[in-house]
């Protein structure tokens, strides 16, 4: 156990995160996604909603914002209740203008070409966000012990 670290991040998924380098894409997506179809590197986070694991990562994980979205979800059909995606865009902590709504299809290319997947135990459809990951900046480091500050 470390101190700090929010809890739903394991050392594997801690793993996956700091292995992600500037631009590489996340997806954390529901109990329904095809994650071990589309991607090399998948893991499961059984039991646990995907904004509940979206929000731990992004304890770890700064949220690009040189260009274009950092945050994509899925474009739910008309009459699916979306309540999952604003809650995944508030766990996401991103502006409104750094989201897009991605066709079902096209969402599913984009996280064929994203670097790692985590699945969770999400069951409401929809649950599904690419989220790009941005500079870990030296003030977001300042903070760490043992550096005089």
């Amino acid at each position: 156990m470390l101190t700090g670290i929010h809890p739903i991040l394991t050392g594997r998924v801690l793993r996956m995160l700091d292995e992600l380098g500037h631009g590489d894409s996340l997806v954390v997506a529901d109990a329904n996604f095809p994650a071990h179809t589309l991607a090399a590197d998948a893991l499961d986070l059984p039991g646990l909603a995907s904004p509940q694991v979206l929000a731990a990562v992004r304890t770890v994980m700064p949220a690009d914002d040189y260009e274009g979205p950092s945050v994509q979800l899925m474009e739910a059909e008309p009459g699916i209740d979306v309540g999952v995606q604003r809650e995944l865009r508030a766990a996401a902590g991103v502006p409104a203008d750094r989201v897009e709504l991605v066709e079902r299809f096209e969402f599913y290319e984009r996280a064929r070409a994203a670097s790692a997947i985590i699945r969770t135990g999400e069951l409401r459809p929809y649950g599904n966000v690419i989220l790009r990951k941005g500079v870990v900046s030296v003030a977001a480091q300042s903070h760490t012990p043992g550096n005089g500050s």
